[in-house]
């Protein structure tokens, strides 16, 4: 049985993403409060296997997991990517027209702006978890709230759906990355079947040092699919580059991990994995 550590509840995205990533296995979740904590329980076990996202398509990335990420020393061994999709719920003994106040994590209600907008009698309360909110409304039978969360989650918890698919954007998809100790990562991807790097490094500060290194990359045919920035704390100016790249040649792709090398300086493989 696989042990997974996720932020949040049982029903919240990182639960609903792990079960579809390990579809057909014996998983057993381990709820944390906070991404340092998922993060603590791999560093505590190196049997347990971290899932944490990093990036969604209208938020952008998780700086911070990235932060974490790299201070970890763990690697990724995968990737999943989850259409974010809400609704909004209460107790069965509710309807609409009694809900005074509306619970979600932040970044759920401004996914839902529009909708809660046409229903400013409804207060806004943050909260720390979407299925967080609904497991709370249901063991506590609180009336006049209703929750913002998936409706796996609400379905959980007993709650009925008042409206589904409350969204702003219908194309919304969040990446989510499977994370491991590095002992343990064979066990969960044969690095033959890889085809997607995660890479962080830092470069000179010179003119034209990012350039060359992605003329190189380009050169080796590496799919460049994204590249992020974070300023290195103590030295202005200058960032660590955290880029994820594609390949269907896996010596080729090591050949041009081998010609960047002597042009950045504290280059490390964050995970060799297989693209979601």
């Amino acid at each position: 049985m696989k042990r997974i550590a996720i932020q949040g509840f049982e029903g919240s995205f990182h639960d609903i993403t792990a079960h579809h990533y390990f579809q057909g296995e014996q998983i057993q979740m381990i709820c944390c409060a906070t991404f340092e904590e998922v993060f603590e329980q791999m560093k505590n076990d190196p049997t347990v296997i971290g899932l944490t996202a990093i990036e969604n398509t209208i938020a952008g990335s998780l700086l911070h997991n990235y932060e974490l990420l790299l201070q970890s020393g763990m690697t990724v061994v995968g990737e999943d990517k989850t259409h974010i999709s809400h609704c909004l719920c209460c107790l069965p003994s509710q309807s609409i027209k009694d809900i005074k106040e509306v619970h979600s994590h932040p970044v759920a209600l401004m996914q839902c702006r529009k909708y809660l907008s046409q229903h400013q009698n409804m207060k806004i309360i943050e909260a720390d978890d979407t299925a967080g909110a609904a497991q709370w409304i249901a063991e506590n039978q609180v009336t006049g709230v209703a929750a913002i969360c998936h409706a796996d989650a609400a379905k959980l918890y007993g709650l009925t759906i008042l409206e589904n698919n409350i969204e702003d954007n219908k194309h919304n998809y969040t990446r989510f990355l499977v994370l491991s100790d590095p002992r343990k990562a064979d066990m969960l991807r044969p690095i033959n079947e890889t085809n997607k790097s995660s890479l962080v490094f830092s470069l000179p500060h010179e003119e034209g040092s990012l350039s060359q290194v992605l003329s190189i990359l380009s050169f080796y045919t590496m799919q460049l699919t994204k590249i992020q920035s974070l300023p290195i704390i103590g030295r202005e100016w200058e960032y660590m580059f955290y880029v994820d790249i594609t390949y269907d040649n896996l010596v080729r792709y090591r050949q041009a991990v081998d010609a960047i090398i002597p042009l950045t300086r504290e280059l490390k493989i964050l995970g060799e994995y297989k693209a979601a």
